[in-house]
């Protein structure tokens, strides 16, 4: 017969052993399940409430793809909001030239969007991420802290407020009247960022209130357009083969970049344009190893000259060559393919340097587009 010492020692090892495995088992349960569905998932958080954060879950197969669903969820707020203002500035891009044509000059609201964009994206941390084993997927809970994002988009839109009134002040003292014109180009360009952050500033903040703007995008924008309507008219010269072709391409491209333009045929050059875009243009085919096409190159070259002092400001060239079956066809396509160009890309480059976009080489450094020795750009 067992003593009763004896029993309860034995009792005793047999309860701690059955502790053991439950805890044990217990453990490795909660271990291979991981913790519980977190509420955030489906959109609520009691750690991160909508009043002092805005949040985005992400959802995918990996962890760092949920972590990038989520950073874009954040982002995804603000674009919605930011797009649905687009329209109010877009006047600022679009000109209008006494009726003849309308096109539009834009900031796109992809580019500026990406600007705010990723500067709010500073102010995401992923804070929490949860593995769903039914479904094998990763969420992910991204949050911004809407005090620490006002503060330093405020800091964003001061800085804007500051160049903008600089530029603005510049444009309206200054009589140097490209320096006019590409001071209110700044301001214009950075009004339009400014209202992106002013956007995201409404989003921010739980009283839907932005911080308003001293200038107005359509105000700035009439300015600009009045003054190159009335104050800034280019005067096209073109040389060579094919000029009327050529001439008229051109001269619609700079109307479409916003620029008042007449066509001076003559070269005339009495002061009644403020500057001067005059070049000469080429055609000429060249000999190519190819039995079965002939090849015309085409070739431009351009100067921006001020009529008063004769001064060349500003320089492009361009060419290129096309193939068809007979020469005259590779001809007509190549002045197809040359008016093309210099409607868009010239034109654009010689826009872009009157409004202090880029700056265009002088013609002493820059690589002629024709053989020199063929050029007749008057010099």
């Amino acid at each position: 017969m067992m003593r009763a010492d004896e029993f309860s020692f034995g009792q005793g090892i047999a309860v701690f052993m059955c502790l053991w495995v439950m805890v044990s088992a217990s453990t490795a349960c909660t271990w291979f399940i991981g913790k519980g569905k977190p509420g955030w998932v489906d959109g609520g958080s009691t750690e991160y409430p909508s009043t002092q954060y805005l949040t985005g879950v992400g959802q995918a197969d990996t962890r760092s793809n949920a972590e990038d669903q989520a950073y874009a969820a954040v982002a995804r707020i603000f674009k919605a909001k930011v797009a649905a203002q687009a329209k109010d500035w877009e006047s600022y891009w679009v000109v209008e030239n006494h009726g003849v044509s309308n096109a539009e000059r834009r900031l796109t609201i992809d580019n500026v969007t990406k600007v705010s964009t990723e500067k709010l994206l500073e102010n995401v941390r992923i804070a929490d991420v949860w593995y769903d084993a039914d479904s094998r997927s990763y969420y992910a809970l991204g949050v911004m802290n809407r005090s620490q994002t006002e503060t330093a988009v405020m800091e964003k839109v001061s800085a804007l407020d500051r160049a903008i009134e600089a530029d603005v002040v510049e444009s309206r003292h200054t009589t140097d009247k490209l320096t006019k014109v590409r001071a209110l180009r700044r301001a214009g360009k950075n009004l339009v960022l400014r209202e992106v952050y002013n956007t995201d500033l409404r989003v921010i903040r739980l009283s839907g209130h932005g911080a308003p703007s001293v200038y107005q995008v359509n105000e700035l924008s009439d300015e600009l357009k009045q003054f190159l309507a009335t104050n800034l008219v280019l005067a096209v010269q073109v040389s060579g083969d094919h000029t009327e072709p050529v001439e008229r391409a051109l001269t619609e491209g700079l109307i479409r970049e916003g620029l008042q333009v007449t066509t001076n045929p003559e070269g005339d050059e009495t002061g009644s344009s403020e500057l001067i875009v005059r070049g000469t243009v080429r055609l000429f085919p060249i000999e190519v190893r190819d039995p079965n096409f002939k090849y015309v190159r085409w070739c431009s070259d351009f100067e921006v000259v001020e009529p008063g002092t004769r001064r060349v400001v500003g320089a492009t060239a361009q060419g290129g060559r096309e193939g068809h079956l007979t020469e005259r066809e590779a001809t007509a396509k190549a002045l197809r393919v040359m008016q093309q160009e210099l409607s868009t890309d010239v034109a654009k480059t010689i826009a872009a340097h009157i409004f202090g976009e880029v700056a265009l080489p002088e013609t002493a450094t820059m690589p002629a587009g024709c053989p020199r020795e063929d050029s007749r750009v008057s010099r």
